[in-house]
C-alpha cells in the first residue's frame, strides 16, 4: 500500500518487483524469481484466490532448487491465507508469508524489514518441514497458531499462549520449537462448500443460524462463548441445522484456549456435543471455517470424521 496523495487514503500500488527493489539487501543473500500472482487487499481475499494461490505456491516449489516461498500479503486476512497454505500445500520447503503493519509511504515503514527476514527464514535449513510460516516483526509465527492482535503496532502478530516458534535477525534465524499438530487436506473441487460463521453473544436467537441455513451452507461455524457455550435459542437453531444435515463445529469467541464439554446445561458444551456439533479444539472461528470447508469438500461430512480431524 502506498498513500494517495488526492484522496490521502493508503491503497495497493507496489508490484512485487517494487518490493524486492526496496530491500537491496536480499540480493546478497538469496536469488529470487518473483512471480506478481495478484495484487488486492487482502480482504478481498476468498476461497478461489486461497485455491488459486495453493497452485501457484506448489508450482513454485517444484523446482528442486528452490529452497523456498515468499508470500507477502496484507495484514488483514494473513492468519487466514496462512493456515489455508498450511493446510494445502504438501512440501518440506517452507513457505513464508509476510506484510506490513506500516504503508510504504511512511517513514518507518517495516515492510522491508519484514521482507528481508521472511526471506533469511525461507533459505534457512531448519525451516524445512516447519509447514507455513508467518514473519512479522523478527518473529516466526506458525500458520495454525498465528493471530493478528494488534490493527496498526509493528509487533501485530502473535501466537497466543504458545508463542513464537522462533526469531530472526540479521546474524540468524533459530527454532526454540516445532509446530507438532499439522494435517494436509487436498483440493478437490473448484467450488468449496459454503461455511458461514456465527457469533454468539448476549440475547442471541438463533436467527442467523438460520439465515445461514436458509442461504445454503454446508456447514456453520459458531463461534460460542467460554469453553464452547451458547443460550438455548441458539442450541434450539443449531439443533435444527444439524437435522437438516448442516455440519456444526462450536470454537470461543475467547482468545486462548480450547472448547470443551465441561457444561451440562441447555446449551453447554456438553448438550451440543450430545446434540451431534463438533468441537473446533483451540482453532480461532475463521481458522475453524477453513478447516470445516476443506473436510467437506475431501468428503469427510460426518461428525465423527469431522471431530477426528479437528483433534488432531
Amino acid at each position: 500500500m502506498k498513500l494517495d496523495p488526492a484522496r490521502h487514503v493508503v491503497v495497493p500500488a507496489i508490484s512485487g518487483a517494487d518490493l524486492l527493489a526496496s530491500v537491496p539487501a536480499v540480493s546478497g543473500i538469496a536469488s529470487i524469481d518473483v512471480r506478481e500472482h495478484s495484487n488486492i487487499p487482502s480482504s478481498c481475499m476468498d476461497p478461489p484466490r486461497w485455491s488459486a494461490l495453493s497452485a501457484a505456491v506448489s508450482a513454485a516449489l517444484e523446482p528442486p532448487e528452490v529452497r523456498g516461498v515468499v508470500v507477502t500479503h496484507g495484514t488483514d486476512t494473513l492468519e487466514e491465507t496462512a493456515w489455508w497454505l498450511d493446510l494445502t500445500v504438501e512440501s518440506e520447503r517452507p513457505v513464508v508469508l509476510t506484510g506490513a503493519q506500516r504503508s510504504a509511504s511512511e517513514p518507518d515503514l517495516d515492510g522491508p524489514r519484514n521482507l528481508l527476514d521472511a526471506v533469511r527464514v525461507a533459505i534457512a535449513p531448519d525451516s524445512r518441514n516447519q509447514g507455513t510460516l508467518v514473519v512479522m516483526n523478527g518473529r516466526i509465527h506458525a500458520a495454525r497458531e498465528v493471530r493478528k492482535l494488534d490493527t496498526a503496532s509493528v509487533e501485530g502478530f502473535g501466537s497466543g499462549a504458545y508463542g513464537m516458534l522462533g526469531a530472526v535477525d540479521a546474524r540468524r534465524v533459530f527454532y526454540r520449537r516445532a509446530p507438532a499438530r499439522r494435517a494436509h487436506v487436498a483440493i478437490r473441487t473448484a467450488a468449496m462448500p459454503r461455511v458461514d460463521i456465527v457469533t454468539i453473544y448476549g440475547g442471541a436467537d438463533g436467527a442467523l443460524v438460520r439465515a445461514a441455513v436458509g442461504q445454503g451452507a454446508a456447514g456453520i461455524v459458531v463461534q460460542a462463548l467460554g469453553a464452547g457455550n451458547v443460550n438455548p435459542p441458539m442450541l434450539a437453531a443449531i439443533i435444527e441445522a444439524l437435522a437438516q444435515g448442516v455440519a456444526v463445529v462450536i470454537t470461543t469467541r475467547v482468545t486462548n484456549g480450547a472448547v470443551a464439554p465441561h457444561y451440562g446445561y441447555e446449551g453447554g458444551g456438553a448438550t451440543l456435543l450430545a446434540a451431534g456439533a463438533v468441537l473446533g479444539n483451540d482453532l480461532s472461528a475463521q481458522k475453524a471455517r477453513i478447516l470445516l470447508m476443506l473436510l467437506l469438500q475431501d468428503g469427510r461430512v460426518s461428525a465423527p470424521e469431522l471431530q477426528a480431524a479437528f483433534d488432531q
